[in-house]
């Protein structure tokens, strides 16, 4: 059950379990076995339904996974070792896979190293067979200083 149906059908068990605890409702929303039901499903009754925050999924990295993660991204790849020359993240996520047996997706790796301080560090990109000497050439040069425009172009009528 998902979406509306779910909230609803959590709305009618609630209203079923507070109906039979206040001995309201009829024979069939009052009966035992549905306020039983209700309150194995919530431990806190009623009240546990107000201002708690849902506890959301389990991290699939533990804090020794990722002081070990941020370790091995600060000392760099070793070629020899992990056989790339720097870290991308697919290269992190093959490493995670690796040592901790752990499947993550490239954007879950890369929002944990963004929690921990890290940054996305790109070099510019050069076309293989740039030449460094043209490139002066073809910069644009300005002119040594500006000079103001005469007052009498300058004058507007009102």
């Amino acid at each position: 059950m998902r979406g509306r149906a779910a909230g609803f059908w959590l709305w009618q068990r609630f209203m079923t379990a507070a109906g039979a605890r206040m001995g309201r409702g009829s024979a069939a929303s009052g009966s035992r076995s549905s306020a039983i039901g209700y309150l194995r499903f919530n431990g806190e009754g009623p009240n546990g339904l107000i201002d708690r925050k849902a506890p959301g999924v389990a991290p699939k990295l533990n804090d020794a996974q990722r002081r070990a993660l941020a370790e091995i991204v600060e000392q760099g790849p070793i070629p020899a070792i992990h056989r790339v020359v720097r870290w991308r993240l697919k290269d992190l996520v093959q490493w995670i896979w690796e040592e901790f047996r752990t499947s993550l997706d490239e954007t879950t790796v890369g929002r944990e190293l963004k929690a921990m301080g890290f940054a996305k560090m790109t070099a510019r990109p050069r076309h293989h067979a740039q030449n460094e000497g043209a490139i002066e050439d073809f910069k644009k040069t300005s002119l040594p200083s500006w000079q103001r425009s005469t007052s009498a172009s300058r004058t507007v009528s009102r």
